[in-house]
C-alpha cells in the first residue's frame, strides 16, 4: 500500500528494501488495523454496555410496575376478603337469631298444644263421666247411645280426613328433607293441604288450617340422612296431629250431647 502524498520513504515498495527496514515498516503497517480493531472494541462494547443498561433500567420499571400492580391487586383482594367474611359473619348472626327465635316459638308451640291437649283431655274424662251417668238413666241413656253411635260415624269419616292429611304432611315433611326433590313439589303438597283444609267441613270443624300454616313455618326436623322412614321427619307436625285426634273424640261427644239436647 504506497501513499503518493507522503515522502518515498514513509512507503513499502516492494522493489526498494534497504536492509534493516523491512521489519519496522511491516510493524507500523500491521499497527493501524489493530488500532482500528480496538477502537471498534472498544466502541462496539461501549454501545453493547449501554443497552444492557438500557435493558435493566427497562427491566427494573416493568418489575417495579408489575410489583406494584401485584401489591394493589393483593389489596384489593384483601379488602374484598375481608368485606366477604364481614357479611358472612352478619349473615351468620342472623342465622343465629332466626333459629333461636325459632326454637322460642316451637317450645311455646309445643307447650301450648301439651295444655291444650291436656284441657282436651279433661273435657273427654268430663264427657266420659256424663255418658256413664246417662247409660244409666233409662231411655235418656237409650237416646244418648243412639246419637253416640251416629256421631261414631262421623268420627270415623273424620278420622279418615285426618289420616289423608297424616300422608300429604309425611309426604311433605320427606320432600322438605330431600336434597334432590325439587322444592315445587312441596309447595305444591302445602297448596293443596290448604285448599283441602279450607274446603273440608271436617277439616273446617277443626281448624286445620291455621294449624298447618304452623307446621310449613316451623317445622323443620329431619331425621338422618339414611332415613327412609318417612315417620321419623317432623316434630310439631305430630303434636299437630295428635291434638286433632283428640278434638275428633271430642267434637263426637259434643255433636252426640247436641243432638240429644235437640231431639229432647
Amino acid at each position: 500500500m504506497n501513499n503518493l502524498n507522503d515522502p518515498p520513504n514513509w512507503n513499502i515498495l516492494p522493489n526498494q528494501r534497504e536492509p534493516g527496514d523491512e521489519g519496522s515498516r511491516w510493524n507500523y503497517a500491521l499497527l493501524v488495523p489493530m488500532l482500528g480493531l480496538a477502537a471498534f472494541r472498544w466502541i462496539w462494547t461501549r454501545e453493547c454496555q449501554k443497552e444492557i443498561e438500557r435493558e435493566k433500567e427497562e427491566y427494573y420499571k416493568k418489575h417495579s410496575s408489575l410489583q406494584k400492580e401485584l401489591e394493589a391487586k393483593y389489596r384489593d383482594i384483601i379488602t374484598e376478603n375481608r368485606r366477604t367474611v364481614a357479611h358472612l359473619e352478619l349473615e351468620l348472626e342472623k342465622e343465629r337469631h332466626r333459629t333461636l327465635s325459632y326454637r322460642e316459638a316451637l317450645v311455646s308451640q309445643s307447650r301450648k298444644l301439651v295444655e291444650e291437649r291436656r284441657i282436651l283431655e279433661q273435657e273427654q274424662e268430663k264427657l266420659e263421666r256424663e255418658k256413664q251417668v246417662l247409660l244409666r238413666s233409662g231411655a235418656e241413656g237409650n237416646l244418648y247411645q243412639s246419637c253416640l253411635a251416629k256421631e261414631e260415624q262421623w268420627q270415623k269419616r273424620a278420622n279418615i280426613v285426618l289420616k289423608e292429611f297424616e300422608e300429604g304432611l309425611k309426604e311433605r315433611q320427606d320432600i322438605y328433607c330431600s336434597l334432590v326433590v325439587p322444592r315445587g313439589q312441596r309447595l305444591e303438597i302445602e297448596r293443596n293441604l290448604l285448599v283441602k283444609a279450607a274446603t273440608d267441613p271436617v277439616a273446617m270443624a277443626l281448624h286445620m288450617e291455621s294449624g298447618l300454616k304452623d307446621i310449613f313455618k316451623h317445622d323443620n326436623y329431619c331425621g338422618n340422612l339414611l332415613n327412609r322412614n318417612k315417620s321419623q321427619n317432623g316434630r310439631l307436625m305430630w303434636l299437630y296431629l295428635r291434638y286433632w285426634e283428640l278434638a275428633i273424640e271430642l267434637q263426637k261427644f259434643k255433636r252426640a250431647e247436641k243432638a240429644m239436647l235437640g231431639k229432647r
